[in-house]
């Protein structure tokens, strides 16, 4: 094996489990962290192919945060540096849930001063993501007026179809404006992927979509049950980590695999650990089966994200060189820019910002991290610990 790959392979490990281990808030703060981290600070990839990325995984179905990571994983280090990336991300949050569904589903993580921290520490880092990409995204008033549009949008009609509408409005505004403007070369993603491969993959999607229903009627156990369930939604659901839980509430309480109670108390589990919200099905799957259902019930529900972007990002360099793409994707990034905007009031703000001393642990956590350039994780713990003494003294 080449060095330089092993080492590459453990870097994508290292890095995406502190992120794992790190990134609280929901999938908008993940994308300020990672941006921190990936583009600042390793430079992996540049600002442009970033934004790039993010409005790609915006347009497939699945955790838009994790799609982001995986993407970078497999820029980084091929299939299998995908693979990494998304365990490093994943697997610490997995843990945490399997040991939430054995020993604590009745405790009530809401009210702990320590989580109204970490809410407080989204607040800063996506308010910092949103002006590092607003100022490259949107550096012109017709993309600044996009991206004001689009918040608007977003914050007055809060829903999957309005976003998936706002973007696709903001790409054809984008081509309508920019179609013939010249523009400096991009620079091509490292994508060692055939699309061989990813026609494969889009294959292999589209299989398990439709053949995992009938090999569930044709074999009704109850582990044919948690694969076609949570594959079926991890391939359908638009909008991220709060849009599915709904959605398997929907799939599990009613057949009895989990009960009411045991929902909701996972509910507030997820909402207290780092990494994606779709890490939910690891509790979920505990619940029906143990440890071996929460890995079933995990690979199942990330599976479609790996294959969406595996079998996208071999045609994605071909795709945004093109004049036409690039012009709507100038409009796409900076309508991105006023979603995320958006995102930062609710629910990122009005979740955490009860107070005037959480305003002014959120002041501090942002100075931190935009001036002072604190390492995010610090801050986070730093936030954590500040949410805790505001518990105790007010």
């Amino acid at each position: 094996m080449n060095q330089s790959v092993f080492r590459r392979w453990i870097e994508i490990l290292l890095i995406s489990t502190k992120l794992g281990l790190t990134s609280f808030g929901g999938p908008i703060a993940h994308l300020g962290y990672f941006r921190e981290e990936y583009v600042k600070k390793r430079k992996w990839l540049d600002e442009k192919s970033y934004a790039d990325l993010i409005a790609l995984c915006q347009f497939l179905p699945g955790p838009a945060s994790s799609q982001v990571g995986i993407s970078i994983g497999m820029l980084r280090g091929g299939i299998f540096g995908g693979v990494l990336s998304w365990i490093g991300f994943t697997m610490p949050s997995v843990i945490v849930l399997i040991v939430f569904a054995y020993l604590v589903q009745g405790f009530d993580a809401s009210s702990a001063g320590w989580i109204n921290g970490l809410k407080i520490v989204a607040v800063a880092v996506v308010a910092q993501a949103v002006l590092g990409m607003g100022k490259n995204l949107a550096p012109d008033r017709p993309r600044i007026a996009m991206a004001i549009l689009a918040a608007l949008i977003t914050l007055f009609f809060p829903s999957v179809i309005g976003q998936i509408g706002t973007i696709i409005a903001a790409g054809i505004i984008g081509y309508v404006l920019y179609k013939e403007m010249k523009m400096d070369d991009v620079q091509d993603m490292p994508i060692t992927i055939s699309r061989k491969v990813g026609v494969l993959a889009w294959i292999v999607f589209i299989a398990l979509l439709v053949g995992l229903p009938l090999l569930r009627t044709a074999i009704p156990t109850v582990w044919m049950s948690i694969i076609d369930i949570y594959y079926r939604v991890g391939s359908i659901v638009f909008g991220g980590g709060h849009v599915v839980l709904p959605m398997l509430e929907r799939e599990v309480v009613p057949i009895n695999m989990v009960t009411e109670s045991e929902f909701l108390a996972g509910y507030g589990a997820t909402q207290a650990v780092p990494g994606p919200l779709f890490t939910f099905a690891s509790y979920l799957g505990t619940v029906t089966a143990g440890w071996s259902g929460a890995l079933v019930a995990t690979v199942a529900m990330f599976l479609p994200s790996f294959l969406l972007v595996l079998g996208t990002l071999p045609f994605w360099n071909v795709l945004r060189r093109k004049p036409s793409v690039r012009a709507a994707l100038m409009g796409v990034n900076a309508a991105v820019v006023g979603i995320l905007l958006a995102a930062l009031y609710d629910p990122v703000f009005t979740s955490a910002i009860k107070t005037t001393p959480d305003f002014a642990l959120v002041l501090v956590a942002f100075g931190l991290l935009m001036y002072w350039k604190v390492a995010p994780w610090i801050v986070v713990l730093a936030t954590a610990l500040g949410g805790y003494l505001l518990s105790v003294f007010f």
